[in-house]
């Protein structure tokens, strides 16, 4: 999952934005984002601060994960 899903995700969940397929076609990947009004009037600054730490947190997954990535290929080429 990359990043921007990842944070699109959280805030779908927080219910900050709302997701709704805009086409009655067979294409089910077409859709829109849509900030809900509460999450527009009452969250903007709080959701600032919550995307930053989701992203931080994201981005301190994702050292870790290549770091024992190396870790792995250094022992691969020791055996």
């Amino acid at each position: 999952m990359d990043k921007t899903n990842c944070l699109l995700r959280a805030l779908l969940d927080k219910g900050l934005l709302k997701a709704r397929n805009f086409r009655n076609g067979r294409n089910k990947l077409a859709y829109s984002h849509l900030v809900a009004p509460r999450g527009l009037l009452e969250r903007a600054e709080p959701t600032r601060g919550y995307l930053e730490r989701k992203s931080l947190a994201y981005e301190a997954l994702r050292d870790e994960i290549d770091k024992l990535k190396l870790e792995l290929e250094q022992l691969e080429w020791s055996d």
